[in-house]
């Protein structure tokens, strides 16, 4: 970072399906609570920029720029921005950038989607948006299938069971319990998950993250000071096809984002405290701490194991419950993992966090180290 970056307000609604309100009330609960824990007042921001992917299809809504700033008294200049399910955190790279380059001082960022609106099926068609539309789309891949064909190999691989498999999720979901923005706050079992519905050979229902509602925004500034500040931000791509890769149980784009940002940050992995991963499917989540260095490529799931057998982290991992348990309102997930990192900062007296998200399979990647100076 060129310029000091202060994180200095944050909100959210609860993840969940709000069959009775539209995007924009979303957007504007998860705005006003954002300015309401803030020092500066709506008239202070200089830009808002706008996390959507699905707008379209599910609300017939697109220029959600424009109708986000009308939310605000002086509808300052809007940015709406898209990739996939690395919108939030492609958001938050672009607020950096116009703090950076002086062009703002005071920046609202807001991620939300609005996914009930449509059937089941419908939202699978929409979300394979994110995926080759040539290379993956006419066999009928689903995104979960993609993530059950890097399932399959990893656990050929590397020898992992089904149950291995089924301790991620339990993981989390024991994790949410506490967390009272989280779609499912209940405890499962390793059985259960073991047991639920497949959906694509290997994954079942409960290895897959929820079709949900929500929003979650912040407010970046160099005007404004906090304890909490973003020490980098970072964005790297891959291509948006599994076919095109020399392999597919690893993400070039987390791997090449992770080290810009811990370049950028100047600290190591071993100054990390607190990681929020994007866990879009069981399987996602091992791939991600491999691929962040934090375990060897297959044994990601030690890590999960002993969270789940001692209850002890050598980190704190996914302690909002991750997409899995928390939900994932595709758009506003990489905004709220940054919410959460920086409330597991203050909250435990820890100094330095990660934030990573990622869209598709691994075709855009977000990261973002957060620092709490109070530590």
């Amino acid at each position: 970072m060129n310029r000091e970056i202060s994180l200095i307000g944050i909100g959210q609604t609860k993840f969940g399906e709000w069959w009775e309100r539209s995007l924009r009330d979303l957007l504007a609960e998860a705005i006003l609570k954002t300015l309401d824990s803030s020092p500066c007042t709506p008239l202070d921001i200089d830009a808002v920029i706008v996390a959507n992917m699905l707008g379209e299809w599910t609300d017939d809504q697109a220029h959600l720029g424009a109708l986000t700033a009308s939310l605000l008294p002086h509808h300052p200049p809007a940015l709406r921005v898209e990739a996939a399910c690395a919108s939030g955190s492609v958001a938050l790279y672009t607020a950096c950038a116009l703090l950076e380059s002086q062009r703002a001082q005071t920046v609202l960022v807001v991620g939300a989607e609005k996914m009930t609106n449509a059937s089941g099926d419908a939202i699978q068609v929409a979300l394979m948006g994110a995926a080759d539309s040539e290379h993956d789309q006419p066999c009928g891949l689903t995104f979960a299938g993609i993530f059950a064909l890097i399932a399959q190999r990893y656990l050929h691989d590397y020898g992992l069971t089904r149950e291995d498999l089924s301790i991620v999720s339990a993981v989390h979901h024991r994790n949410a319990k506490g967390n009272p923005f989280a779609q499912f706050r209940q405890e499962i079992t390793v059985e259960a998950v073991s047991e639920s519905p497949l959906v694509a050979d290997p994954l079942r229902l409960l290895d897959c993250s929820p079709v949900s509602d929500g929003a979650a925004a912040c407010i970046l500034s160099t005007k404004f000071k906090s304890p909490l500040r973003i020490r980098a931000s970072q964005v790297s791509t891959d291509t948006l096809s599994l076919t095109e890769r020399t392999e597919i149980t690893s993400f070039q784009s987390t791997k090449a984002a992770v080290e810009r940002a811990f370049a950028e940050a100047e600290i190591t992995r071993d100054d990390v405290r607190a990681l929020e991963t994007h866990d879009c499917f069981s399987i996602a989540a091992l791939v991600n701490l491999e691929d962040l260095g934090f375990a060897e490529p297959g044994r990601g799931i030690e890590i999960y194991k002993k969270i789940f057998e001692e209850d002890e982290y050598p980190f704190f991992l996914n302690r909002s419950g991750g997409l899995k348990a928390c939900g994932h309102p595709v758009a506003a997930t990489g905004v709220k993992q940054v919410l959460d990192v920086a409330k597991e900062l203050q909250t435990a007296k820890l100094r330095f966090g990660l934030a990573h998200n990622i869209g598709g399979a691994g075709a855009t990647c977000g990261m973002h180290i957060l620092e709490y100076t109070n530590a």
